[in-house]
């Protein structure tokens, strides 16, 4: 008589496919109230590392190009907005007309959690004032940032301060006439890189 051997075939039983769900079950229970948490302050983060290079390839594209470029803050839409400009081969500003050029243009809108221009919670801006631009939260003069062709300040000096929807703030901006850019958070009461 030969013996029956029993073969298990490959899959999973009803039992273990249950488990496996409860486990994820459980762990997407935990991590989205975190991943919640997390996310408004993520999008303000990312929104100033975006404006800080931002500020660095006009500075790289003012020098390229040798000719000034402009930063044109817009915070006259909700959330703002800012433009890139470079003047055109006439060499002069014309304001945006004639032959200037449009390099990029970026909406605080696409990065979501209410990331606008804003202090949110800080109580003074880098410099320890505490007008805020005369309210739009953009120190520059007429709200532009001007690099010259030699990638320094063309303009004034100044910064850009961003907050969320939890009230959390940033700022990016130029502390200096060299142009180099600085990138602070408010953090327990002060400002810090």
């Amino acid at each position: 008589m030969k013996a029956v051997q029993k073969v298990r075939r490959g899959g999973f039983s009803l039992i273990e496919l249950m488990m496996a769900l409860v486990i994820i079950a459980i762990l997407a229970g935990v991590a989205i109230p975190t991943f919640a948490l997390w996310l408004p302050g993520y999008r303000l983060k990312s929104a100033a590392k975006d404006l800080y290079s931002n500020f660095q390839l006009a500075r790289l594209t003012a020098i390229r190009k040798n000719s000034d470029c402009r930063v044109i803050f817009d915070p006259s839409v909700t959330p703002g907005r800012y433009t890139i400009w470079t003047n055109g081969p006439n060499g002069n500003w014309d304001g945006g007309s004639v032959d200037d050029v449009q390099e990029k243009t970026v909406d605080l809108s696409d990065y979501g959690s209410g990331v606008d221009y804003g202090k949110g919670a800080a109580t003074q801006e880098v410099t320890g004032g505490t007008t805020w631009g005369g309210g739009d939260f953009i120190t520059y003069t007429a709200n532009t940032l001007i690099y010259g062709s030699r990638g320094t300040i063309s303009g004034t000096l100044g910064y850009v301060y961003l907050t969320n929807d939890r009230n959390d703030a940033m700022a990016v901006g130029t502390p200096g006439l060299a142009g180099a850019v600085a990138m602070k958070r408010w953090v327990n009461g002060a400002w810090q890189e």
